[in-house]
């Protein structure tokens, strides 16, 4: 007998969420380093939701890595001087 069981579900989903928080940010004024890094979601297929300290996308898990890349650089290339970005199963 275990005394300790680790959950574990028996299929992982294909679909990621991938989150970015792009700083400076000023709520109700996305300064273009915001914008830049929500177009470069758009673009690489995903369709990007601004909430309230994050902007999520949910596409497939091969798609990931290259999405989580055109986030970063656009949003570095435009002026951010911080980008977060957290990617897990959906």
């Amino acid at each position: 007998m275990h005394l300790y069981t680790r959950c574990v579900p028996d299929t992982v989903s294909d679909t990621v969420l991938v989150e970015f928080t792009v700083e400076p940010f000023t709520e109700g004024s996305p300064g273009p380093h915001v914008l830049a890094a929500i177009a470069a979601a758009r673009a690489s297929g995903g369709e990007p939701t601004m909430g309230p300290f994050a902007t999520s996308v949910e596409v497939v898990s091969a798609e990931a890595g290259a999405l989580a890349r055109a986030v970063v650089d656009a949003a570095l290339e435009a002026g951010a001087t911080r980008v977060s970005v957290t990617v897990e199963h959906a």
